[in-house]
């Protein structure tokens, strides 16, 4: 998978799988401003969370209206389908799919609802007791047909809390939170809305980061600081760990669902946040550039010129050349335009050794003894390739360095990794590494010196995927993994609802230009729309 962030250096091999984002999400209560276009560009903002589906819902206080599609932000949304979108709250999602399948059906936000109003929900994380979540839905919906999403074949654990917050007719879309909320278990940050109010929460453990922002005239949420700041909005605080916030027109409330323990995930401070994010009082990119400079310390080499790995092995490498003296210079050049490719190379094209994503620099590194910069190893693919191409330019030396400790274990609160089977430090040493990738040298940063450069307490981070330490106990019976619902039956049925889908054949994009969303309506107050998605990527700016 590609990222749209330009962050390459898991993407250098067609096929190689590098650790994938958790998802983006986003909301905004503001009245009199187009919260659609908000959203869009603090989605925009977050596309580094996920490639795969983007979607907007909005209300206007008496309805709601939801565009989602398949592919990136900007090529699920144009001017007419945001300007279709109106209203005075929105919640916005782009996702990487951790548990359900990379399908229309499961893009989000996700829709519920009953008589008594409607609920649009949008979810970073993962849930661990997703089989648990289905046997409540079943439980609930016992002599009932279950609609929805779920009846539609979304098979993510966000359909599944989506169904369970709109199961009580009697309740209100908070005091079902309150309810449903505590019975989560796993990471989970939530948006979500219902016609009149703007909800967030976070899970206890506060292992995804989530914090709010202040507009002029309204508040926003999301899930890294820098989108707060490209919409304009200052940064008040981090949702807290455990807590529920609703905001609607008498204002903020805060709600206590949970005592925090705090367990934020290490690895947004070694890839998966923007540089320009802070989670938890740390600047992300000051995080990285003191990694590199504990990797300095306790892996230190004799070379002539420092380079990162672009993008996300740069600030490592900046901070590795700063506490070793080396220069610090450019090795690699990445093609800016190159987002995620649809055309696989051949296998002709492949022997000719096609470059699309990243060349060396031949010019400043020949004759060089060249330190690499990268932020992880994970199947060791992207890195042979990479060592390659710096001997061929004509690299003297090529020693490796690692802003991250060997990565042994799978995650299962919301980054999906190789499997265990696939990761190159499962039954491999260092010196066993080294020499499968072809470098002169290799070292990985101590799990105690990653932490020491996050700026945070030990106990207060999930390092699970280093140690195989899990902090949220998982499920004893193992059902658990990305397509544990897709495995089990359930018994649904189509029907009149209050959320509604549209299928493929409605979605024939008009080539003469931007359009609204395609709308079917089976109920009063809800819409979904559909773009035109990566097949139609290039009828888009």
């Amino acid at each position: 998978m590609a990222r749209s962030d330009g962050r390459l250096s898991h993407d250098l091999m067609p096929g190689e799988k590098g650790p994938q984002d958790a998802c983006g999400v986003f909301g905004v209560w503001a009245p009199g401003e187009e919260v659609a276009k908000l959203t869009y560009f603090g989605l925009y903002a977050l596309q580094h969370r996920g490639q795969e589906s983007a979607g907007i819902a909005t209300s206007d206080g008496q309805s709601i209206l939801v565009y989602k599609d398949m592919g990136l932000v900007s090529q699920v949304f144009d001017e007419s389908s945001l300007g279709s979108l109106r209203g005075h709250i929105a919640v916005g999602h782009t996702r990487y799919s951790t548990t359900g399948g990379s399908t229309w059906e499961n893009a989000q936000p996700t829709l519920g609802g009953h008589a008594g109003g409607t609920v649009a929900l949008a979810h970073n994380g993962n849930l661990i007791n997703t089989v648990e979540l289905r046997e409540m839905v079943d439980a609930e919906h016992a002599g009932r047909t279950v609609r929805g999403e779920l009846a539609r074949g979304n098979t993510s654990d966000t359909a599944l809390v989506t169904t369970l917050l709109s199961a009580d007719e009697d309740k209100t879309l908070e005091q079902a939170a309150m309810d449903v909320l505590p019975k989560l278990r796993g990471a989970f940050c939530f948006v979500f809305m219902d016609e009149h109010t703007l909800y967030a929460a976070r899970d206890p453990y506060g292992v995804r980061p989530l914090a709010l922002g202040r507009l002029e005239n309204g508040w926003v949420v999301a899930s890294e600081t820098a989108a707060l700041q490209t919409v304009g909005a200052s940064v008040v605080r981090e949702v807290e760990p455990g807590e529920l916030i609703a905001i609607d027109e008498d204002g903020l409330r805060s709600h206590r669902f949970a005592e925090p323990q705090r367990k934020g995930c290490v690895f947004e401070y070694v890839y998966l946040a923007r540089p320009d994010a802070v989670i938890n009082g740390r600047v992300v990119h000051e995080a990285r550039v003191e990694m590199g400079r504990q990797l300095a310390r306790e892996h230190p080499v004799e070379a002539d010129l420092v380079i990162g790995v672009p993008e996300s092995g740069v600030p490592a490498a900046t901070g590795y050349a700063q506490e070793s003296g080396i220069p610090f210079g450019q090795g690699f050049v990445k093609n800016a335009y190159v987002g995620r490719t649809f055309i696989q190379p051949s296998q002709t094209l492949r022997q000719l050794g096609i470059r699309l994503k990243l060349n060396p620099l031949e010019h400043s590194i020949r004759g060089k003894r060249v330190v690499v910069i990268d932020d992880s190893i994970v199947r060791g693919n992207t890195q042979r390739a990479q060592i390659r191409m710096l001997r061929e330019a004509g690299a003297a030396e090529v020693h490796v360095r690692i802003s991250s400790p060997p990565v042994q274990w799978p995650c299962f609160y919301g980054i999906d990794f190789a499997t265990r089977a696939e990761l190159i430090a499962t039954g491999l040493g260092v010196e066993e590494i080294r020499s499968s990738i072809g470098a002169d040298s290799l070292g990985y940063i101590s799990t105690e010196g990653m932490i020491a450069a996050s700026d945070q307490q030990p106990s207060q981070l999930c390092t699970a995927c280093f140690t195989g330490e899990y902090p949220i106990e998982l499920p004893e019976d193992g059902r658990i993994g990305k397509h544990v619902l897709e495995t089990l039956p359930l018994e649904i049925a189509s029907g009149h609802d209050r959320s509604v889908a549209v299928a493929a054949e409605d979605r024939a994009p008009d080539r003469a230009g931007g359009r609204a969303p395609s709308q079917r309506s089976d109920a009063e107050g809800v819409s979904v729309g559909v773009g035109t998605g990566g097949a139609g990527a290039l009828d888009h700016p």
